[in-house]
């Protein structure tokens, strides 16, 4: 199976994990409506979401830009519409906007909160409840959502509390929708790094230039949730996979082409469960 032919819904598909998924798609031919906010580039953000429709085109694919933000029911509303209407259906929504602040509760002000929670949790309902009545119609429909496994134990809360609850909220999704939608075999799962990924967000707010050359590229997470699409959606639902896991069961063992410094020490991400990191065969250095 392929990509080809079909038609992918990501959100924050302007850069990094985003762009990457989208490209993947498009090397299979896929057709692909590039959904973000970025119109015009920032000097700290590059690429917009015509910059990535650009890219999606130049890699095999046919793109559609849409301008638009999650937290907005009529802006997605919308951008579902015009999707369906320019490919004639839908067969995956990839919620990949995601927005992050890891402060404090004393540090963190109620305006950082409401932005996590609505881009975050609301986001991936409000795409996901958007998206469904086209998936229902379609031939192997998938929801991917970009979120950690569940894991309650408190020191991924006490640092960032409201960053965790926001992120979480996605993964709650997940776990209710896979169950919800099973019986119309819709599939819904979730997708996790193993080590940090090179993003914006880790060079601009997380560790900078250090921890990237830590990091692997987002390329690797784009052939994960690759060959996530490709699968059976009544087979295949319910599952927070992480990316490494999921390209060894499909019989990748040579990850070193991932890494943004080959031979470099990667960095586990965060949320990461101890049983997988300790199950790896990728050694990994644990911040804090």
């Amino acid at each position: 199976m392929t990509l080809s032919g079909k038609t992918l819904f990501i959100t924050g598909a302007t850069r990094g994990i985003g762009l990457a998924i989208a490209l993947r798609a498009a090397r299979d031919g896929a057709r692909v409506a590039v959904f973000g906010k970025t119109a015009e580039a920032h000097p700290r953000l590059p690429g917009t979401v015509f910059s990535a429709a650009e890219a999606v085109e130049a890699a095999g694919g046919r793109a559609l830009p849409i301008v638009g933000d999650v937290r907005s029911e009529e802006q997605v509303l919308a951008a579902v519409a015009h999707t369906v209407e320019a490919f004639g259906g839908l067969d995956i929504l990839v919620n990949n906007a995601s927005a992050i602040s890891l402060t404090g509760t004393l540090a963190t002000d109620l305006k950082r909160w409401d932005l996590m929670h609505q881009v975050n949790a609301r986001g991936t309902f409000l795409c996901s409840k958007a998206c469904l009545p086209h998936l229902l119609k379609a031939d192997n429909p998938h929801i991917l959502t970009l979120s950690p496994p569940l894991d309650l134990r408190p020191k991924w809360f006490a640092p960032h509390v409201a960053y965790t609850t926001a992120k979480y909220g996605m993964s709650l999704c997940t776990l209710g929708m896979a169950q919800e939608l099973a019986p119309d075999g819709v599939a819904v799962n979730s997708l996790w790094p193993l080590t940090t990924i090179d993003t914006a967000a880790v060079r601009n707010l997380l560790g900078g230039e250090q921890l990237a050359n830590a990091s692997r590229r987002p390329e690797i997470m784009a052939d994960a949730a690759a060959a996530i699409l490709q699968r059976p959606s009544r087979t295949c639902t319910g599952n927070f996979f992480i990316d490494e896991e999921v390209l060894r069961a499909e019989g990748v063992t040579d990850f070193s082409g991932y890494a943004v410094v080959p031979g470099a020490p990667l960095v586990a991400d965060f949320f990461l469960p101890d049983a997988v990191r300790e199950a790896s065969d990728t050694a990994l250095v644990v911040l804090g």
